[in-house]
């Protein structure tokens, strides 16, 4: 779907939690080495580059994220291959969040949407059907293009806390920031979180989705694990990434899609509002099912032997 923030250099030789910073020791699941996903052959006959696929569990803060860091720049390229909107499902899907979202919160023409790895404008769209300004964020120019073409303008850099404090001095702080299966593939999450508090207007929301790895390991979604998706989040330490930058979780949806996914709503902390009961309700889920042991994980691991 795009990216938000610019990657590491290189690989990582000794990797650290990108969260708390503690040592990667423990083994989540070890898949060998493999090409990158949505990356094309140019020439035939030189030899594919392979990379290490090894997905780590931090022992101090449970994050579950790969070792190996494949340079993101490298990977969404101007000629990224993925437009959202070859998928008539996920363009409805699209479509019946902004629905929602309109009815939910009352955006209209005084309002600004900024969407966080926008891809081809494939959600951004019906925003502006509805006659709400937005802006697009998203490193690929192939995709942007697209976007530009369906009306919505579109910023082509990586975000991050950088972009977000220019975009508010030329006016785009953000009564709604969406971001729809970017929060796995930032290897930079501090700087991308801060960039999502810079970049929201008091009052104002941020729904992410991403991939919830509740399910990943219920149901062994060993084949979600790729160089694209750096992070593979749960409620409590997605929570904590936040909070940590002054957002507040207010609100969680469960959804289909990718295997099984989380739509979490934040805020800035302080802001009135109630905590919907649904955060604490899946947040209990999660330590019924042992996200909260560390032998839940290694459990995992071993299961993919």
């Amino acid at each position: 779907m795009g990216l938000g923030v610019s990657g590491l250099e290189g690989l990582v030789s000794e990797p650290v939690c990108r969260l708390c910073g503690a040592p990667l020791r423990v083994s989540f699941a070890d898949l060998g080495v493999s090409p990158i996903a949505n990356d094309y052959v140019e020439d035939p006959a030189a030899p594919e580059q392979f990379y290490p696929l090894h997905a780590y569990v931090c022992d101090s803060c449970l994050m579950v994220q790969l070792g190996t860091i494949v340079d993101a720049e490298h990977i969404f390229r101007d000629d990224y291959a993925y437009f959202s909107s070859y998928s008539d499902t996920w363009v409805e899907h699209a479509r019946r969040y902004v629905e929602m979202m309109l009815e939910r919160f009352g955006y209209g023409a005084e309002s600004k949407v900024v969407e966080v790895a926008s891809n081809d404008g494939y959600l951004l769209q019906f925003f502006v059907q509805h006659g709400v300004p937005v802006l697009g964020v998203d490193p690929t120019a192939g995709t942007a293009a697209a976007a530009e073409e369906r009306g919505v303008p579109t910023r082509v850099e990586f975000f991050g806390s950088a972009l977000a404090a220019r975009l508010v001095e030329e006016g785009h702080a953000a009564d709604l920031v969406v971001g729809n299966n970017v929060l796995a593939h930032v290897p930079l999450v501090h700087d991308f979180v801060e960039g999502l508090r810079v970049i929201l207007k008091p009052g104002g929301v941020v729904t992410m989705e991403f991939p919830h790895l509740l399910k990943l390991i219920e149901k062994r979604e060993f084949d979600t694990i790729y160089h694209e998706h750096y992070s593979y989040w749960s409620l409590p330490v997605v929570e904590r990434l936040f909070a940590e930058h002054g957002l507040e979780l207010f609100d969680v949806e469960e959804l289909r899609s990718h295997g099984g996914s989380l739509r979490i709503f934040a805020r800035r902390a302080g802001s009135d509002g109630v905590v919907e009961a649904s955060v604490a309700e899946l947040k209990a889920r999660e330590r019924a099912a042992g996200l909260d042991r560390l032998e839940t994980y290694t459990a995992f691991g071993d299961a993919m032997r």
